[in-house]
């Protein structure tokens, strides 16, 4: 009873904090979405499943919808390439190794608007590069005016500031992986490629896994970059469904309509995590098997 007692003490604080913040703002958010309460009335109307009927008929959720698959499939697949291929080559002991770690790592600590407005220095009209551009009478590049080179832009950002992270997560993988075992795969002949394929990567598929899910999750929900950097436009053509919902249902005065998007990509977010575990579960029974 005593050990009860201790157990329900130490976990009460974060339960009472994942109550009020967590279950609580959803369950509001929840009622508010089968409503047409614009965030200033004393009363809202129920509505019933209205917000969800238009937000899948809605043409600016559709094209948010797409800007953030593109970031979301390009962003991840890159992020988790990029940064094993760097993950491999810094791993082991050395200065220059620890300070490539360091700077490939830096662009995380900055703030998602602060990347946003650095990048936005670098890319707009006037910007660092079509400055150089127009100093060299070359043709300059409407990165954030053109609707494909904004997008292109976006993703290239939020993948410059993120595959960091991955690094390291590889990184702490890489020294997971026994020694034994790469030294036995060098014994029986097995060239760098086989060793990776068949030794390093089984070994850090856990690390996979998070990794794929922390970017995968921060993609579909990212906001900080398009504002700073784009704003959502041109014509908005670069509105991720986060931006879409922030920027665009809340400001508009449609809290029972923004309300049912955010809960929708809840839903989504919740369910791909799950399903990515779980397909993670079923391949390590089958390997056990």
């Amino acid at each position: 009873m005593t050990n009860g007692l201790t157990d329900l003490v130490m976990v009460g604080p974060a339960l009472l904090a994942v109550v009020a913040f967590v279950l609580i703002p959803i369950g509001v958010s929840g009622r508010l979405s089968f409503t047409d309460w614009d965030g200033f009335s004393e009363n809202a109307t129920f509505v019933g499943l209205d917000n969800y009927r238009q937000l899948f008929h809605d043409p600016d959720v559709a094209m948010a919808t797409y800007v953030t698959i593109v970031i979301a499939v390009v962003g991840t697949v890159a992020c988790n390439v990029l940064g094993l291929a760097l993950a491999l080559m810094l791993n082991g002991v050395g200065r220059l190794k620890a300070m490539m770690r360091g700077l490939f790592f830096y662009p995380h600590v900055l703030g998602a608007v602060i990347i946003g407005f650095l990048w936005s220095a670098v890319l707009s009209t006037d910007g660092a590069i079509n400055a150089i551009l127009s100093a060299a009478q070359h043709d300059t590049v409407p990165f954030l005016s053109d609707p494909h080179w904004a997008l292109a832009a976006i993703v290239f950002v939020v993948i410059w500031s993120l595959f960091g992270v991955n690094v390291v997560l590889y990184l702490a993988g890489l020294q997971t992986v026994p020694e034994a075992l790469l030294e036995a795969a060098r014994i029986d002949g097995a060239s760098r490629w086989q060793t990776f394929r068949s030794v390093v990567l089984p070994m850090l598929a856990p690390t996979v896994t998070i990794n794929v899910l922390l970017v995968l999750v921060q993609l579909l929900r990212v906001y900080d970059v398009v504002l700073a950097l784009t704003d959502g436009g041109p014509a908005g053509h670069t509105q991720t469904y986060a931006y879409l919902v922030l920027a665009s249902s809340f400001k508009s005065g449609k809290i029972g309509y923004a309300s049912a998007q955010s809960l929708v990509l809840m839903v989504v977010i919740t369910t791909l995590a799950i399903a990515i575990v779980a397909l993670r579960r079923r391949s390590e029974k089958a390997v056990e098997a």
